[in-house]
């Protein structure tokens, strides 16, 4: 099912590149895999009044689900465009090297769209349709809104700039050999300090290309083997945005508003405190910005069980269906660390009452749920979560550990779900035997494991190798 709509709602638009101020423009369809007709048309106004939208905790669950992508399991194998289409319906996709499971700019897309061929995220990047810059965090983002991040490059005054003028020579060494030999890695250089190198001894061309970076200098044209490879800017985006000049870059209050609309249709519905964590954007003044967008209509002014909240006027649609038509999630899959559902802690607790930290750093002895836990996503709930890994080489998924939350009780449907999950992402992970350890509560893992041997044979339609 392909809908090609063009009005402007946050999921399914015509882009005007930039969206702020040109007359050029991208015409784009967007495709979520897996949601028939009714369920799926919910862009544009509603019949809804203002002051009419009151939700629970569970609605706005739905909200941020659907708004995410995670309405329900796709339908039919996915495609590149899909990949594209995860990534602007997100806003972003942050980028994480930890590859226990698939690395998490991956998995992401695989909790939305089910199996597909990573490299297609790969030459997103290397073709334009994406670009690499800090956001939330790094992040994968959208060709159309370089423009939002190109001033925040311009307007950058603070840590890189400073170094830049310390290390003069640094940044003229790694100008010149880009600027003569093409693209390069970090890797190309060689260390002449004497240093051993790691996180914090970078070698002083590292640190010049990471400044050059952040100060918007260079770009990553591609990756190769997850590692970034650099390049002018003019360059990448001679065929990323052809035409693309600093003029055409919005002012400082444009993107403050840009990037608080943007939020709001990714979060579905949202407090203010929530907003600011999406984009990483300063939390002083984001409160007044969204009345001052609210009163111009931009917003819609809602209640999250009694507290102000706001939805984007565009997605009324959506949650008039929720509101009214009985729409819930229907997914059960895996979600990484770094998903924008649960990368914001305190949110996370606050919507689904899900205390979640990563414990990659925290020492061994200490960890409670494991290395790299994946949160379990169940039908609009977070219903608990597992520490896995993919041995590639023996063909293993194996689930460490699994834990279900206090109140959450084992039961023959979830296992059931879970174990299609697991299933699932095995076989994606090209690791088709699963291997489930422990898991508290202590017959869970039985239950599992059970539910796993049933229906061996399920396979898993569409690309599968990770790379």
């Amino acid at each position: 099912m392909v809908r090609e709509h063009p009005g402007r709602w946050c999921g399914e638009k015509v882009v005007d590149l930039p969206t702020w101020r040109s007359s050029r423009k991208i015409w784009f369809t967007f495709t979520r895999v897996g949601v028939d007709e009714a369920a799926y048309n919910w862009g544009g106004r509603s019949t809804l009044e203002v002051g009419s939208l009151e939700f629970s905790r569970e609605a706005a669950r739905t909200m941020l689900l659907a708004a995410q992508g995670l309405f329900s399991l796709p339908e039919r194998t996915a495609t590149r465009d899909d990949v594209l289409g995860a990534i602007r319906r997100m806003g972003v996709l942050q980028i994480d090297s930890i590859s226990v499971v698939a690395r998490s700019p991956y998995l992401v897309l695989w909790s939305r769209i089910g199996a597909y061929d990573p490299v297609w995220l790969d030459e997103l990047l290397a073709e334009g349709s994406i670009f690499e810059y800090w956001s939330h965090a790094a992040c994968f983002i959208p060709i159309e809104d370089y423009g939002l991040y190109r001033r925040l490059m311009l307007a950058r005054t603070g840590k890189s700039r400073a170094w830049m003028e310390a290390h003069p020579d640094a940044l003229e060494h790694v100008m010149e050999r880009i600027s003569e030999g093409g693209p390069v890695r970090s890797a190309e250089f060689a260390r002449t300090d004497g240093k051993a190198g790691g996180w914090w001894e970078w070698k002083p061309e590292k640190r010049a290309l990471e400044h050059l970076f952040a100060a918007g200098e260079l770009m990553i044209s591609h990756r190769e083997n997850f590692n970034r490879v650099y390049d002018l800017r003019e360059r990448v985006l001679e065929h990323a945005l052809p035409g693309w000049e600093d003029s055409l870059a919005p002012t400082e209050q444009e993107v403050r508003r840009a990037f608080a609309l943007k939020a709001v249709c990714a979060l579905g519905v949202a407090v203010a405190r929530w907003v600011p964590d999406y984009f990483r954007t300063p939390k002083r003044g984001a409160a007044p910005l969204l009345e001052e967008l609210a009163d111009e209509g931009s917003l819609l002014r809602a209640r999250i069980e009694g507290e102000t909240a706001y939805v984007h006027s565009e997605n009324t649609g959506l949650a008039e269906q929720v509101l009214y038509g009985g729409l819930r999630s229907s997914v059960t899959t895996l979600l990484s660390p770094f998903d924008p559902v649960v990368w914001d802690r305190a949110r996370a607790l606050e919507l689904f009452g899900f205390e979640y930290k990563i414990e990659v750093y925290t020492p061994q002895a200490r960890r409670r749920y494991g290395y790299y836990s994946l949160p379990i996503l169940h039908e609009g709930t977070l219903v608990g979560r597992l520490d896995a890994k993919a041995h590639r080489k023996r063909g293993l998924f194996e689930v460490k550990a699994v834990h279900l939350e206090p109140d959450v009780a084992t039961s023959d449907e979830l296992a059931s779900s879970i174990a299609q999950a697991l299933r699932d992402s095995a076989a994606w992970h090209e690791t088709p035997e699963v291997l489930v350890r422990r898991s508290d509560p202590s017959e869970l893992a039985e239950v599992l494991r059970m539910a796993l041997d049933r229906d061996v044979g399920t396979t898993v339609k569409g690309p599968r190798k990770i790379t």
